[in-house]
């Protein structure tokens, strides 16, 4: 069984490699997002007004 359901899930991705490229870019974006959670969790906070007139200031 474990041989019939690697060769099915290999054939899906040579025939669809597009699904694969997919499936790895949504991967990695989502590590990304991790990654960006957990130093957003050790940096200090701002309040609202203070981003907004950053923002504002860069444009």
């Amino acid at each position: 069984l474990k041989d019939v359901v690697k060769n099915a899930v290999l054939e899906v991705f040579e025939e669809r490699r597009d699904w694969l490229a997919d499936l790895l870019s949504e991967a990695l974006l989502d590590i990304g997002l991790g990654y960006a959670i957990q130093e957003g969790e050790r940096t200090p906070t701002v309040d609202r007004d203070e981003v907004f007139k950053t923002l504002e200031a860069g444009s």
